[in-house]
């Protein structure tokens, strides 16, 4: 009896493209890298440019002392191609001099190793930058997964996948009118997608009804907020953590009057107190199967009326002061029914 073939297990390793004129430096970095990744080779840059394209390595080792194309040349094309300029590029150099290494970083350089390398210091600084790689891929996939569910959770409730986005700009220019900062203000906006992704928990009868709701259909609704923030969870993110607040307590109002848990004025989480703001703006100046879209100026009267009620009063005198760029921003996303 013969034992099937056993199907090759496909090699996980990170790969890492070096690059250098000299077969001993080659012979070199792969003795020091082979162990933990894929290695490929190329001996002048047009050979790396073609390589970087057709096999999409984690990360380049480059010369710069190089015929034909410098490395420095190289370096600058690649981060000139969408298909190569996230990956990061490490100079082995024997060039030492400081305005070496400006110029280096200019060009979108990532390090340093000048030569003769050292193992360890090769391998600590590929780890390094490998790490920072991977962080900023989990980074960006957490944003996506938020993105679409949160407008996923907008469809569902019979609202363009551009509510969504085009209130998660407002909030951002709530938030730095207000004073906050930048780092913070782009966080509100990642977060800011999944404000009503408890939706996803309504029953459709009731979500999508074009009628008025009755006070016990209105009670189950209201179930959105503390479902929204049960799907996200606890985590130990910060985005993930700012989204469960906003997703619990954006339809909280200033005087104690809102939902779920009658919070009233900055017991409210910043964050929520901004989305509220911006949610309701978005609401009011678009169509809807149940309203017409309100004139702005007639939203903004609304707005101003219920600071001190449902909006926090310094927030909206931060919205007045950004809707000049918030009826920018409405202008270039909106749907066309309005």
């Amino acid at each position: 009896m013969t034992t099937p073939l056993m199907t090759p297990l496909r090699d996980s390793r990170p790969k890492l493209l070096v690059v250098d004129d000299e077969p001993l430096n080659l012979q070199v970095l792969r003795q020091i890298l082979q162990q933990d990744y894929q290695l490929l080779f190329a001996r002048d840059g047009e050979k790396a440019l073609a390589l970087a394209q057709a096999e999409r390595p984690d990360l380049i080792l480059l010369d710069i002392m190089m015929p034909g194309i410098t490395g420095l040349e190289t370096c600058q094309r690649l981060k000139q191609q969408p298909e190569t300029q996230g990956v990061p590029v490490i100079f082995v150099t024997a060039l030492s001099d400081d305005r070496d290494e400006t110029e280096g970083f200019a060009v979108g350089c990532v390090d340093y190793i000048t030569k003769p390398v050292s193992a360890p210091i090769v391998l600590a600084r590929v780890k390094a930058q490998l790490s920072l790689v991977s962080a900023e891929t989990l980074r960006t996939t957490r944003l996506q997964v938020i993105q679409r569910l949160g407008r996923a959770a907008e469809y569902k409730d019979n609202e363009t996948g551009l509510h969504v986005i085009r209130m998660s700009h407002f909030a951002r220019e709530i938030a730095l009118a207000a004073g906050m900062g930048e780092a913070d203000a782009e966080e509100l906006f990642n977060a800011a997608p999944m404000h009503d992704v408890g939706k996803m928990g309504i029953p459709d009868a009731i979500l999508c009804k074009p009628g008025k709701l009755t006070p016990e259909e209105w009670e189950i609704m209201k179930q959105h907020a503390r479902i929204g923030a049960e799907i996200i969870g606890d985590d130990s993110s910060t985005l993930l953590q700012m989204a469960r607040r906003i997703a619990l307590c954006h339809h909280e109002k200033w005087d104690g009057s809102g939902y779920p848990q009658g919070l009233v004025g900055k017991a409210i989480p910043i964050e929520a107190r901004i989305i509220a703001l911006a949610d309701v703006f978005d609401a009011l100046t678009s169509k809807r199967p149940y309203k017409e879209a309100w004139p702005i100026e007639t939203t903004v009267d609304y707005i101003q009326n219920e600071s001190g009620k449902q909006f926090d009063p310094e927030l909206v005198a931060a919205f007045i002061q950004a809707l000049p760029k918030i009826t920018a921003i409405r202008a270039q996303l909106l749907d066309p029914a309005d």
